[in-house]
């Protein structure tokens, strides 16, 4: 079995897989990391390799005890993965991207595939159908708009997400919901469409925390997957292994 930990902004997410099975997953906070990680090895004594991505803090004391359990990968840039990386400055590539391009290499072989991971940034990454990783785009997440609306302005309040119901905004609120959430939605559906003119039967998949507010309000055909990333990092560990 392999246990594999993505160490997110928010959240540190911890999985258990049997080959490419998902068993469990379970969110802990930093402070909770212990117990949780202790209860899954209590639950699935046969975890035998593991994997941590991290985008986020993890602490040195948190990384030994991982490794003093469990013969551990740390995602890296240097790692062997399972596609070309065409990107221009590969060293700065975030390793929760490149978890995401290992998962559509892995799953989607011979296809032009566009990830979108809408979480704290909106991430774009791109795989040709050569298994060439040609890089993608970032932009502000859902939460950090409002908040940046609130931060920078004097009288703008910061809001919780919320789906507008129409078009035109008839209050303040009203008018800072629609801005974020169709200014979001047209971004996707404006990186979608200009894909589809460059690259033939292209495949979409949309992930992240903030899928499940997006995916049935966008227009074009696309797959949601919330285990995209965690599929990813599985996949890395498998062909790493030994």
């Amino acid at each position: 079995m392999n246990l594999i930990i993505d160490v997110g902004n928010t959240f540190i997410k911890l999985a258990v897989f049997q080959q490419n099975e998902l068993l469990h997953k379970v969110n802990s906070t930093s402070e909770d990391f212990v117990s949780t990680l202790a209860s899954l090895h209590v639950s699935y004594p046969e975890i035998h390799y593991g994997i941590v991505s991290s985008v986020g803090a993890f602490s040195q004391t948190q990384l030994n005890m991982l490794m003093a359990t469990v013969p551990l990968l740390i995602l890296s840039h240097e790692t062997n993965l399972p596609f070309t990386n065409e990107y221009a400055t590969p060293t700065t590539l975030g390793v929760d991207r490149i978890a995401l391009v290992s998962a559509a290499a892995a799953q989607y072989p011979k296809e032009n595939v566009l990830i979108i991971d809408a979480g704290s940034c909106i991430t774009y990454d791109f795989l040709n159908a050569e298994n060439s990783y040609l890089g993608g785009a970032i932009s502000p997440g859902i939460e950090m708009r409002y908040k940046a609306m609130n931060h920078y302005t004097a009288n703008l309040p910061l809001l919780d997400t919320e789906i507008p119901e129409h078009l035109i905004g008839d209050s303040t609120n009203n008018s800072m919901h629609i801005g974020v959430i169709l200014g979001v939605l047209n971004e996707l559906e404006g990186f979608i469409d200009r894909y589809n003119e460059n690259f033939p039967d292209l495949t979409v998949i949309l992930t992240g925390g903030d899928a499940h507010f997006l995916r049935d309000r966008i227009k074009n055909d696309i797959f949601a997957n919330s285990n995209f990333l965690l599929e990813g990092l599985n996949h890395i560990l498998e062909i790493n292994k030994d």
